[in-house]
């Protein structure tokens, strides 16, 4: 901004015209091909903020008026279907604008800087540099401006868009009951927000308790994954093993299987009738089965216990590569002072691994709280009950959000929960790694 404002305030004629007629500096000074340029993006800018843009931009206010329906033709004699406003695509297109509008602001300020740039450079006697002599710099000097443009511009357009999208959503009333072009919605604010975190509201009676099983799963899910899975590559990695390369690729096996696969295949041992229950059955161990699937609280811990198969072959990995990595001189000299191997672990291991993991704890805990696989895949958020507005006692705010979106069209509340989610997550994470030894002094293991 200050070099536009510099520009405006000691920029020539040539210049300030350049404010209103976008290439003019470039095109008097010689610079001919980027001056037309600039000049056939104003016009195509005009052209569509002038036939759509614009009008996509105000619709925004109502998103809609017109909705569809059944009209008489006094021609016909019939009632026919009326042509309605989308809602849908009303905000679609209004948010479209808004992102191609400040595409337009980004490339006018360039045109600015540029012409006054330019008319610096012939102020002491250069010679701007020709459209040739810029591609080439752009393959040269500028090449990684040249390499992340695209990928720039993919995330912008199948990413933040997107996103932005989905964020408008939660402050509208998009649900089943209004689905455009036969019913409109329309602008709440933070009535869904209100809705959501009332406890007096069924949604806000299922928020949460699945809230609340949300960071249970995520908090054991986590710790039992690393705790057990350093324990496992202590003990593997412990002098006087043999065949440690077999031990670990036999851990490492269910990494190699595909995550969804060992859920079904588990999900088909573990259910009433599955393999389990009838195997135990046959060796007159129990008379009924075991809900392992169909009771909440058993579901639960089911749902714990099946993911360590998949979890902890990951943080013995991890783990494994600390382990190697701390100075043997360490524990040399704490057992010639006498230090025990639990005094060991807790004064010289643990500290090691927890400094170099922190990081990777703080995305294993987000990661599990958007865990959807596990849970759809293992129980689909069952089993089923009626406490709760379309969520299973098993489900996690994710699995939710689904099944709001899939079954039941609730999509302002399933943004309101991404968005929850979205908020929970950024907290939880900034907060815990400033307080982690590898932000505060991460240098110290170096």
């Amino acid at each position: 901004m200050g070099n536009i404002t510099t520009a405006l305030k000691k920029g020539d004629i040539i210049t300030r015209v350049s404010f209103l007629i976008m290439g003019f500096g470039n095109l008097v000074r010689g610079q001919v091909v980027k001056g037309i340029l600039y000049l056939a993006v104003e016009a195509v800018a005009i052209f569509y903020f002038l036939t759509s843009g614009f009008a996509s931009i105000s619709a925004l206010r109502h998103l809609g008026t017109n909705e569809q329906g059944w009209v008489f033709d006094e021609e016909k004699g019939i009632d026919v279907l009326s042509t309605g406003d989308n809602s849908m695509l009303i905000l679609l297109y209004g948010v479209l604008s808004l992102f191609i509008l400040v595409a337009f602001i980004f490339i006018w300020s360039a045109n600015v800087k540029d012409a006054y740039h330019v008319q610096n450079t012939v102020k002491f006697g250069k010679r701007p540099k020709t459209f040739r002599e810029e591609i080439k710099e752009y393959t040269d000097s500028k090449l990684h401006q040249t390499l992340l443009f695209l990928p720039t511009l993919g995330i912008i357009s199948f990413t933040v868009l997107p996103l932005v999208f989905m964020v408008l959503i939660a402050f509208t009333n998009f649900d089943r009951s209004h689905q455009p072009p036969g019913k409109l919605f329309t602008w709440i604010g933070l009535e869904n927000f209100k809705t959501m975190l009332s406890s007096g509201s069924v949604i806000g009676k299922t928020f949460w308790p699945v809230l609340g099983w949300t960071f249970v799963w995520a908090i054991f899910a986590t710790v039992f994954n690393y705790v057990l899975g350093m324990i496992l590559a202590i003990l593997i990695n412990k002098k006087g093993i043999k065949y440690k390369p077999f031990f670990r690729t036999i851990f490492i096996m269910s990494i190699a299987l595909p995550q969804f696969v060992s859920l079904l295949v588990m999900r088909n041992i573990l259910d009433d009738d599955g393999a389990l229950n009838v195997l135990l059955r046959e060796a007159g161990i129990i008379e009924n089965y075991i809900p392992f699937l169909t009771n909440g609280t058993m579901a639960k811990i089911t749902i714990l216990v099946v993911n360590l198969w998949i979890g902890i072959p990951y943080s013995m990995l991890i783990t494994t590569g600390i382990l190697m990595n701390i100075p043997a001189d360490l524990y040399e000299s704490a057992r010639i002072d006498g230090a025990s191997a639990i005094t060991q672990f807790f004064r010289i291991t643990l500290p090691y691994v927890l400094f170099v993991t922190a990081p990777y704890l703080i995305t294993q805990f987000i990661g599990n709280i958007n865990n959807f696989n596990i849970i759809y895949f293992l129980t689909k958020g069952g089993p089923a009950t009626l406490d709760y507005y379309q969520a299973g006692k098993t489900d996690l705010l994710v699995t939710w959000l689904y099944k709001l979106t899939v079954n039941t069209k609730d999509y302002s509340y399933a943004s309101t929960i991404g968005i929850l989610v979205f908020v929970i997550s950024a907290v939880v994470s900034l907060l815990t790694y400033r307080r982690t030894s590898s932000y505060k002094n991460e240098e110290a293991f170096s």
